[in-house]
């Protein structure tokens, strides 16, 4: 049987994942609004791995929370992503009306 990661372990794990782990821009000019919120999200994310290998003074949990509540700070928005794009031309737009942020940037 393999070991079962402990539940605040993996709640940690997810919520580091869930920081790293954001949609793609579906064209280059997505990609700077893109990398700016995953190194900011990152940068929370090292922030918490090194808390709780120092020790997590505060623990584990609390740490997870004040993770999630930074990541809630940085949305992954700013640019549209392949799967929106995929979804508006679906719907029926033309690329350029797919790619486009609401109020005509894009």
């Amino acid at each position: 049987m393999k070991d079962r990661i402990p539940d605040p372990a993996r709640d940690l794990l997810a919520a580091v994942l869930d920081a790293l782990d954001i949609p793609a821009p579906a064209t280059l000019g997505g990609t700077a609004a893109h990398d700016r919120v995953l190194n900011e999200r990152a940068m929370h994310a090292k922030i918490a791995l090194r808390d709780v290998l120092d020790g997590a003074p505060l623990g584990v949990e609390w740490t997870t929370r004040y993770l999630r509540e930074r990541l809630a700070e940085h949305p992954p928005a700013g640019y549209v992503t392949s799967a929106q794009a995929d979804a508006a031309l679906a719907a029926g737009k033309t690329w350029s009306e797919a790619v486009a942020l609401p109020g005509g940037a894009s």
